[in-house]
Formats: C-alpha cells, structure tokens, sequence
C-alpha cells in the first residue's frame, strides 16, 4: 500500500487551508457587509460566531481527515461503526467540490482576463459606462471565456499534477505569500490617498446605531447577527471535505483547534485587510461601494482609472484577486484528486488527466449561462447563481451538520465523541474545549440549520 502523502512543513498546511478558504467572498462581502452594519460593532459579532461555530466545524473536519488519512470519499467508512451509512455522504461532499468549481473557475477567468486589460491600460481615460459595456461584452464572448477558464484549469491541474509537496504546497505557499505582500502593498496606498480618511471611518468606528437600525429607521439587530453567522460560517467553505483533505495530509505534532484558529484568523485577516483597500478607494473617489461582482469588475476599474498610477495598482489589484481565486482551484482540484486516488486507486497522472477534461466539461453550462444559455431558468435562477446556491445554500450548511453529528455523537451512533477528542488534541497548542459537548452536540447544528433555512426564506420567500 503506497505510504499517504504528507505537508513538508505546518506553514504549508496553514497557507494552503487558508487559500482554500480566502476567495471573492473576503473581498467583496466582507468589506461591505462590516461597512452596512456598523463597522467595528459588527466584525465583533463575526468574532464571536467564527469562534462558536466556524472552529470547532473545522477542527472536525481536520479530525476526520487526519484519523482516516483518507478523502471525503473514504474518510467516513474508515471510521463510522461497521452497518452505519455515514459515507453515504462521501457522494455528495464530492459532488459540492465539481459545483464549486463549475462556477468558480469562469470567475477564476474573468480575474485573469481583467488583470491583463488592467495591465495593458484598457480602462484608463474611458468613461464609466464603458467599463459596464466591456463587462458585459466579456460575459457575452464564449471565445474568451472558454480560452481564459481553460488557462485556469489547466494552471490548477498542473500544479496539481506535480504531487502534494512539489505542486500543491510550493506554489501555494508562494501565491499565498504573494497576495499577503500584494494585500499589504494595496492597503498602504489606498489608505495614504487624499480623501481615504472617510472611508476608514465608515469601516473602522463603530457606528451602533447602524448596527441597529437600517437606512429607513427599521430595528435589525437580528438581520445583523444573522449575517454574522452566516458570514462566520461560509468563509471557510465547510462542510464538503475541502478542509478534511489536508488534515488528512498533516502529522499529530499539532492539537487542531490550534491549527483551526491560525487558519480562521488568516482568512479573517485577509477580509478585513481588503476593507482597507475598498473603502479608502472608494471614498477618496467619491464611489459608494457596492456589493457583487459590479463591485470588482465595473467600480474598481473606474477607481483605479482616477487614481494616479491606476493602472499599475489595478493590475496589481486583479493580481491579488487572482492569486486568491487560484488557490481556492488548486486545493478544491487537490480534494477531488484525492478522492479520485482514494476510492478507485488510480495514479494522480490518471486522476488529474481524466478531470481536467471533466472539469473543462463541466464548467461550460455556467460560461454560457451569462450569454447563449442566458434564458435558461433554474428555480428563477441562472446557471451560475443556481450551482452557487446548491454550494453554499445546501452541501456546506448540511455537511457541516454531517461532520458535526459524526464527532459528537456517540460511538454505537457515529464516530464517537471521545474518539474525536482524542485525535483532536493529539499535540501541543490550544485544546479543543471538549466539555462543551452538549453545545456542540444540540446547539450548535441547529444554529447551522437556521442559516439553511432563513437562506431559503432569503431566496424564495414572496418578495413586497
């Protein structure tokens, strides 16, 4: 039997578990939504739910993957009680990583794309108007899409194909310390422009009374913690293996909810960091920032435009923007990798050759949802927002639900809480806080479960 891969070093595994989960989501939502509720006050509220709910989640996934030393795929038949149907969910953990990246990688394309057009000054001295229509003429060129997503998966797949310490570790360790340097960099300038003092405001004083009440004087304290949770919750991409995998690359040196918590504060530094480019920017340009990808692909281009030397920090903007969506790729591309190797055996060589042409595949409906199949309707939704949805919406929340039950529940019914613990708190660092089982074990999957069922209200409910 051919010995498991492991990280050459626990820096690897941090940056690579952080890359993982830092995305468009830390850039654009995050800033944004800590701007709407109130600043500091709400990043506080997110704190405190990244704490209760996220860590202990992915120490659970580290847990499994590390025990197993096995993928999503396999993990859960190595230790679930023998007749138990717990794998099962391997299937679907599986399936959440391909939606993913069905969409994932379009936009992946688009960031590269727009860093050249940034680089070559495509949107300097053009009137704002413009840089919608470019945006809406990119969607609707499937030339380009397809040549730019391809660049994207074929990229991930041959860092991939290089092996877990050759590939996957040493280009992510440098892409992740790229962006950080690139982040700090950004953050400087925009922070030293004329103007920007404004926009620190409105991120950085706590502002309670938006926190508590909406533009129109309406009580939404709830709403806010509500956002806090589900933001804690989807930044970290929990619940379909992608966090599993590397635990299950990882030596027992190190308790995991030590290694949870260098991960989540990373991730959580990125976000906040990004804050600190959007918003000076913003303000010293007289733009009110937006959320969604007009924000990134139609509003940041005119505020670079107006900016002395845009063009150099535009391009080193989509740069950063790229390096974040990349690493996402590689180490989503390595979890199916993993689960291709584990659960039929094959070589990488064959994994990563069989789903580069599957993943290419399967990432068109979502390329030609924004122009030839812009029609097609699923649930009132367009391809790329349903394959979101059935992302973020059901597999991560449900998943998480999965994992949490496996730990806590006794042996005779899942892992066993006790077989956790102690993989859990194998090495030195924090502890995981083991005597606040109950919580985990009643509490906590209901707070998950009111995230998936108000992001149904959210989606469905009658709207007026």
């Amino acid at each position: 039997m051919k010995e498991r891969e492991t990280f050459a070093s626990r820096l690897g595994f941090v940056l690579i578990s952080a890359g993982c989960a830092i995305g468009l989501g830390n850039v654009w939502r995050f800033p944004y939504i800590v701007g709407q509720y109130g600043g500091a006050a709400f990043v506080l509220i997110y704190l405190v739910f990244l704490v209760i709910m996220g860590l202990p989640i992915m120490s659970m996934e580290f847990a499994v993957g590390r025990a197993s030393r096995k993928s999503i795929m396999v993990s859960f038949q190595q230790l679930e009680p023998k007749g138990s149907k717990w794998h099962w969910y391997g299937w679907f953990g599986m399936a959440g990583n391909y939606l993913l990246m069905m969409f994932y990688t379009t936009i992946a394309g688009w960031l590269l794309l727009y860093f050249f057009k940034m680089a070559a000054g495509q949107f300097q001295n053009v009137d704002p108007a413009a840089v919608s229509e470019a945006f809406s003429s990119m969607q609707g060129d499937v030339g380009i899409q397809v040549l730019f997503m391809g660049i994207v998966v074929c990229l991930g797949m041959l860092i991939c194909s290089r092996g877990l310490q050759n590939g996957v570790e040493k280009i992510n360790k440098i892409m992740m310390l790229c962006l950080l340097a690139l982040l700090v960099v950004l953050a400087v300038r925009a922070v030293t422009l004329p103007g920007a003092a404004a926009g620190l405001e409105f991120y950085l004083v706590p502002n309670f009374h938006n926190l508590l009440y909406d533009g129109a004087g309406s009580f939404r304290l709830g709403r806010a913690i509500y956002d806090a949770m589900g933001q804690a919750f989807f930044t970290l991409s929990l619940g379909i293996g992608a966090m599993a995998i590397f635990g299950s690359y990882i030596g027992k040196d190190h308790r995991l909810f030590g290694e949870a918590v260098n991960v989540g504060l990373l991730d959580t530094a990125v976000a906040f960091v990004a804050g600190l480019i959007i918003f000076p920017s913003a303000f010293a340009f007289g733009v009110q920032p937006d959320a969604g990808p007009t924000l990134i692909f139609i509003t940041l281009p005119n505020v670079f435009d107006a900016m002395p030397g845009g063009r150099v920090w535009g391009a080193m903007f989509f740069a950063f923007l790229f390096c974040a969506a990349l690493s996402t790729v590689t180490a989503v591309f390595e979890n199916i990798l993993a689960c291709w190797m584990d659960r039929w055996g094959i070589s990488r060589k064959k994994a990563v050759l069989a789903n580069l042409i599957l993943i290419l595949l399967l990432s068109l409906p979502c390329l030609l949802g924004g122009n030839v199949w812009s029609g097609v309707k699923i649930l009132g939704m367009g391809i790329m927002d349903f394959e979101d949805f059935l992302v973020s919406n059901n597999l991560l929340p449900l998943g998480s639900v999965v994992y949490l039950l496996f730990c806590c529940l006794p042996g005779k019914a899942g892992w066993g809480y006790e077989n956790f613990v102690a993989e859990v708190d194998q090495g030195e660092g924090f502890r995981f806080p083991a005597r606040l089982r109950r919580y985990f074990t009643y509490v906590l999957p209901v707070i998950v479960l009111i995230i998936f069922v108000v992001g149904y209200w959210d989606k469905f409910a009658p709207k007026g």
